[in-house]
């Protein structure tokens, strides 16, 4: 998708997610002059603009739960005087401790919201779908009249929710060239190494903050109110360069392996003629040597989130299938795909098809861990004849076909592949496959 599409969705996301977008600008608007470009600004005058998606209520019933583990789950954080600090305990957040902290005027920083809350992993699966890219969150509370970290810029693109208060905020054009769309964030920085700031403003509950990774930022509390806002992240480790870092190594083996011109010797004496001292001869083996290597030119799957499914297709789908133990024995466990069962992916953007060294992967996120990168991402090593129908099922997405129209050999190839398809949770069916 081109950015033009992935700026739509977004703020089209948001309205589905949370009502009305009449002061965002338009798609074209914000893909043209913001994205990867400059920060926006959305003021919503509505401090219940996001009521629903995460609150402090949210944030102490998630430490009662018993699951959160400092340095893992949570960051209590400060940063004064130029000076930034980490005050993690060992061992388990409770929540005597965790207020403590708080009211001492450290800041809470809770790491991949998105495994302890519904709504927010529903709002990161719906975004990556349209980005096409990972969607992370962390959701930060601050005390009034405190800063929790120190200036820096990131390696996402950063959308700022603000849920609750309010927070003063200052963003810096990154500094140099090297550090507009950077691939790693930066060091913390002192106040000594930034300009002045190219939008200056205090974020109020409603209002959305973007701006591109690379560009310098800070907030802090003013002392009237604390702050508890959610920071969604996209685009990390997303770029051009990613991509072919990871896609050639894997081209170049192929190649190897199935062309021998790529396991030919390089011409005798090619340095003679070859590097930067000959650049400016003219010679027909140099000529000859560039327009090979120009000539001569495996799978990048981004560890995701799986989906959130809404309920109806969970009842079309194997997480819904009705199997369970009634009355002594197991009931509604054969799953019963025929010819003209009606299928389609639960997802378009759920699959990768993979030729690897050991074999065709089909490797699907429907199993993946809320938490990014905790697994690792899950395969079905699948019959090279069953490929097409993986590209039929992809290209006929989101419409339904039936098994029977499955392009790979014999109508129980189909059924086969149909099935196994839906008991991984790739699939869903147009109509219940047990009535209940």
């Amino acid at each position: 998708k081109s950015n033009f599409m992935r700026a739509f969705c977004v703020l089209n996301i948001c309205h589905l997610a949370f009502g009305s977008i009449e002061q965002i600008p338009s798609p074209g608007e914000f893909a043209g002059r913001h994205w990867e470009r400059a920060p926006l600004l959305v003021r919503r005058g509505d401090p219940g603009y996001y009521a629903g998606l995460f609150s402090t209520a949210d944030f102490d019933a998630i430490l009662r739960s018993g699951e959160v583990q400092f340095g893992t789950h949570l960051d209590v954080t400060s940063y004064a005087e130029g000076v930034r600090e980490t005050h993690n305990p060992v061992g388990r957040a409770l929540p005597a401790v965790v207020w403590d902290f708080y009211q001492n005027g450290c800041s809470l920083r809770l790491l991949n919201p998105q495994a302890f809350s519904a709504t927010v992993w529903h709002l990161l699966s719906v975004l990556q779908e349209y980005f096409g890219s990972m969607a992370g969150a962390n959701t930060y509370l601050t005390p009034p009249g405190t800063q929790g970290f120190a200036p820096h810029y990131d390696d996402i693109e950063a959308f700022v929710l603000q849920l609750e208060g309010k927070k003063h905020w200052r963003v810096y054009s990154p500094r140099t060239d090297t550090e507009v769309l950077p691939q790693f964030s930066s060091a913390n920085l002192t106040q000594a190494e930034l300009g002045k700031p190219v939008l200056e403003v205090v974020l109020e509950a409603g209002d959305l903050l973007y701006f591109p990774r690379g560009f310098i930022h800070q907030g802090d509390c003013l002392p009237d109110a604390h702050s508890l806002h959610i920071t969604v992240s996209s685009y990390q480790r997303n770029s051009w360069g990613d991509l072919l870092e990871k896609l050639l190594p894997a081209a170049l083996q192929m190649a190897l392996e199935e062309d021998v011109e790529y396991r030919q010797g390089l011409p005798i004496g090619y340095l003679g003629y070859m590097g930067v001292a000959n650049s400016d001869a003219a010679d027909a083996c140099r000529t000859a040597f560039v327009e090979k290597l120009q000539r001569l030119p495996s799978r990048f799957f981004m560890t995701v989130s799986p989906p959130v499914l809404t309920q109806s297709e969970k009842q079309l789908s194997v997480y819904g299938f009705p199997a369970q133990w009634q009355d002594g024995s197991p009931r509604n466990v054969d799953i019963l795909i025929t010819k003209d069962t009606e299928v389609r992916l639960l997802r378009h953007g759920i699959i990768r098809l993979c030729n690897e060294e050991a074999g065709v992967m089909l490797y699907y996120t429907t199993e993946n861990s809320r938490v990014y990168h905790k697994e690792e991402p899950k395969y079905l090593e699948i019959d090279p004849e069953y490929t097409d129908s993986i590209e039929f099922l992809l290209s006929s997405y989101p419409n339904h076909v039936t098994v029977d129209t499955l392009p790979c050999g014999t109508l129980d190839d189909k059924i086969s592949l149909a099935t196994l398809l839906f008991e991984k949770g790739i699939l869903t069916t147009k109509k219940p496959l047990v009535q209940v």
